[in-house]
């Protein structure tokens, strides 16, 4: 993310982006309805972008920001930032973005069978100008370093149990971690919706596979549940007063619920592959993980600790795959047990840090903890 836009998205893309769209809160609908909402149940005058969810239309606004090097005022009126109605207003990037999609479609229907092989970043790169003239020094200049987070990092057919079992020797071993079943957090948390200054932050997560994290905004709670099979998000900062979570969010959602009970990582997934990266200018350990209906995840482990350090997961979207990467850092002692107290969480709609000071581990924790959040209250 380069520097002329970074700020900028961090405190606009999630809050009031609405892509090829005007913001039309349909806040009497939140809740009432068993379906997840979809697009242009939330937002006005969608014209191409229909009946997809609206957490997946907002990772498509993700795509266009990481695609583009763009902030959502780049598309929108510089009005809308702080005035929703604003982004009813038409713009001549707008109409472009709409050409881009059907232009991408049809090159992905006619040339791969639907298959999502070329999306916006494909050709824009970060640039808002797609060059056509190759690059000289690309040629006959030095090879650029591998991606570590590519989703098609080389793997070879060998089996990454080893890795998994280094990892759960070096957190505490089977025994510690079986008879960890729940733990109570509280920390810090700083994202762009808190202006990059830190709030308080609360975490509740119950084995196997429930996890609660409350981030305490000024004016109202930004909650996010998953409850063992269905996942929410509600706060001020959202587009919507109540996301439901649906297809590859709602199994991110599982994942990190699961990562927080890490035994039952290895069963997630149906086949595995292994390989290795450079990450910080140091060899790490790839476990790459597949499940059917879903994109791979990549794990990434430090060989001379075995702690983890890295996940990479893709989230598919209309417009193609979007990738969100959770780093593990500070691990400490609580119980036995060595925990990450630093995450920080990077997607194409910003960057998270949570920062956590006391654990508690084997808590009692209420079943209502996991429950359905209640929608946020109505932002004028």
């Amino acid at each position: 993310m380069n520097l002329r836009w970074r700020g900028a998205i961090f405190g606009a893309v999630q809050i009031v982006i609405v892509g090829l769209a005007g913001l039309s809160y349909a806040r009497s609908q939140a809740g009432q309805t068993a379906r997840p909402q979809v697009s242009e149940e939330a937002f006005k005058d969608i014209r191409v972008l229909k009946g997809i969810p609206v957490d997946e239309f907002m990772d498509v606004m993700g795509m266009f920001s990481a695609s583009l090097g763009y902030c959502c005022t780049d598309c929108h009126v510089k009005e809308a930032v702080g005035n929703i109605g604003a982004f009813a207003l038409q713009t001549p990037k707008i109409q472009t973005a709409r050409r881009m999609i059907a232009m991408v479609n049809t090159i992905n229907m006619g040339s791969f069978g639907g298959a999502k092989r070329v999306s916006c970043f494909t050709c824009h790169h970060g640039s808002d100008t797609p060059e056509v003239a190759p690059d000289l020094r690309q040629q006959y200049g030095a090879p650029p370093e591998p991606d570590p987070n590519a989703m098609g990092i080389p793997t070879s057919a060998a089996s990454p149990q080893p890795l998994f079992d280094k990892y759960i020797q070096a957190i505490g071993g089977a025994q510690r971690l079986a008879n960890f079943t729940s733990f109570a957090a509280v920390g810090t948390y700083t994202g762009y919706e808190t202006g990059a200054g830190p709030v308080k932050l609360e975490i509740y997560a119950k084995a196997p596979n429930q996890r609660t994290t409350i981030v305490k905004m000024p004016d109202e709670d930004s909650v996010r549940v998953y409850d063992g099979t269905n996942g929410w998000i509600a706060g001020p900062e959202r587009t919507t007063p109540l996301t439901t979570l649906t297809g590859p969010n709602l199994f991110g959602a599982r994942l990190e619920a699961i990562t927080s009970f890490p035994t039952r990582i290895w069963q997630e997934f149906t086949r595995w592959r292994s390989g290795s990266a450079m990450i910080d200018d140091q060899e790490v350990s790839v476990a790459q993980g597949i499940k059917t209906g879903q994109l791979p995840v990549n794990f990434y482990f430090d060989k001379s600790t075995g702690l983890l350090k890295r996940v990479v997961r893709w989230n598919q979207t209309a417009v193609g795959p979007v990738p969100t990467q959770t780093d593990y850092e500070d691990y400490r002692d609580v119980s036995g047990i060595k925990m990450p107290f630093r995450t920080i969480i990077t997607w194409t709609d910003g960057k998270s840090t949570l920062e956590l000071k006391e654990v508690r581990p084997n808590v009692s924790i209420e079943a209502a903890r996991f429950a359905k959040p209640a929608p946020a209250r109505a932002r004028r």
